[in-house]
């Protein structure tokens, strides 16, 4: 595999990262609602790793070979991204204040979106399974990684398709670090704008979710 596949992988990576998403959904909900967004972001880290993993792995093959098992995945995908859609929306119903770095009663609050919440861990694994089980994310692995391998070189294709996992990785962790402390800062002390902004990323997942799923159901 040449540098010229991997920057060419990179750029194609990086307007897709770029485009909005469920992904994006999420970490504009994460940085209204955590004075960090660290665990978010690893969360979407470790199920883009996993994705990785998987194709590596050979799991494409294996899809390729059992379209039911990709039609499966998907509606479980699509049926998450629902649930984290309808989450949002409700938690958007009603915010509550929090310090951003002073008392209670600081002119400079935050809005924060109540929803599935719990420490570290469980902020993490819900950003796991919003990239881990965004079909479109699964789609995009399974047909854009082995595109950009070369079996003729002296790297074995797993190895090239971790490297080039890796590097959507390292652009998804850039972008989405900048969507939630850019939806924090510019939305924290716009609490009305901040509250329909976590409902237009509500919309978004629910959209992408019911959409998927009837196109898989609707054949």
């Amino acid at each position: 595999m040449t540098g010229g596949a991997v920057l060419a992988f990179w750029g194609t990576s990086f307007l897709l990262v770029l485009t909005p998403g469920a992904d994006w959904a999420y970490m504009v909900n994460a940085g209204l609602r955590r004075r960090s967004v660290a665990a978010a972001v690893g969360g979407l880290l470790v199920g883009y790793v996993a994705l990785t993993v998987l194709v590596a792995a050979g799991v494409a093959a294996l899809l390729a070979r059992s379209p039911e098992v990709l039609t499966g995945l998907t509606l479980v995908g699509a049926a998450y991204l629902v649930w984290l859609g309808a989450s949002a929306w409700r938690s958007a119903a009603t915010p509550v204040p929090v310090p951003v770095g002073g008392a209670m009663d600081d002119p400079g609050v935050a809005l924060a979106v109540p929803g599935p919440g719990g420490g570290w861990l469980r902020q993490a694994a819900t950003g796991a399974g919003t990239s881990g089980l965004n079909p479109k994310a699964l789609l995009l692995f399974l047909a854009l990684l082995p595109q950009f391998t070369d079996a003729s070189t002296g790297w074995p294709v797993a190895v090239q398709i971790v490297l080039l996992g890796l590097v959507h990785v390292a652009s998804c962790a850039l972008v989405y670090t900048s969507v939630g402390l850019g939806a924090r800062t510019l939305l924290a002390d716009r609490p009305g704008l901040a509250r329909w902004v976590t409902r237009a990323s509500a919309v978004a997942m629910l959209g992408i979710g019911l959409g998927l799923g009837a196109r898989q159901l609707l054949g």
